[in-house]
């Protein structure tokens, strides 16, 4: 692993110059348009960068953007990768163990989720402020590379406290509805259950998605703070569960995700 990391980061650094990122972006489903407010200096396909994995998610575009926003530099990333698409934890997690080695100094991740509580409403922001981990694996499992990090590393606030304090801060003072929520990483591709919706509710959970968990563990292996955001697009918490599509799903991301640029822009405008 070490090494793919270091001949991929070489690869970009050659076509990026000396550009060096403070902060890296995960953009989740339906919220690719916040690389439209990035002032962009270079962008990278994900299929033309050796041993990246390729998005295959309808709506992910699959680019690595490079570029200033609120006048810091960042590098984006335009689509993620999921377990469901047949990637291992090590695959997923894989961009943002290179986005630590090109430099950045925290990480930023959105993502759309299903709602389980009845005070979470479909179109509200989500500020996670921890973790449920349903998936089936996990990315730290086999050999441990110490250069990477600790071989058991600690997990008691996988989410900076600071910068959820100050993106409550941004909310309240823009009048955005935003709430502290545990969201709950499940396999996917398919929506859950009513009884699934119980169940999470049951242990802890206010907000349920597909993502963001794998990641969140890499980075936290590495030392790296995250901050995590997500949009609400569904709400599971109904006695009489309706179907939902992925383009209802998509259109309310899009709506809400104005409200959620405008934190993570200020947000990052903040940061030492």
């Amino acid at each position: 692993m070490y090494h793919l990391i270091e001949e991929t980061v070489a690869f970009i650094k050659h076509r990026i110059g000396d550009f060096t990122p403070e902060f890296g972006i995960i953009l989740g489903t339906g919220l690719g348009g916040l690389a439209e407010e990035i002032a962009i200096s270079r962008q990278l396909m994900y299929a033309n960068i050796p041993n990246f994995p390729i998005s295959t998610v309808e709506f992910h575009t699959g680019k690595l953007v490079f570029g200033t926003l609120n006048g810091r530099r960042v590098v984006a990333m335009q689509g993620r990768l999921h377990h469901y698409e047949g990637y291992s934890m090590q695959q997923i997690t894989f961009p943002v163990r290179v986005m630590k080695a090109l430099g950045i100094q925290k990480l930023f991740v959105s993502n759309a989720s299903g709602s389980l509580n009845p005070a979470i409403r479909k179109g509200d922001l989500a500020i996670i402020e921890d973790h449920i981990n349903l998936l089936p694996d996990n990315p730290l499992r086999g050999p441990n590379d110490i250069r990477l990090g600790p071989r058991f590393p600690d997990m008691s606030q996988p989410y900076d406290a600071v910068l959820i304090r100050e993106a409550l801060a941004i909310a309240q003072r823009e009048g955005i509805t935003a709430h502290r929520a545990v969201y709950v990483a499940t396999p996917g591709p398919n929506l859950e259950t009513k009884a699934e919706y119980r169940y999470m509710r049951i242990i802890g959970g206010d907000i349920v998605g597909m993502s963001t968990v794998p990641e969140v563990i890499a980075a936290n292996h590495m030392g790296l703070p995250v901050f995590a955001v997500s949009v609400v697009t569904d709400e599971g918490f109904h006695a009489d569960l309706q179907p939902v599509s992925l383009a209802e799903i998509v259109e309310v991301a899009a709506t809400a995700e104005p409200k959620m640029t405008l934190i993570l822009k200020e947000l990052v405008a903040l940061q030492q």
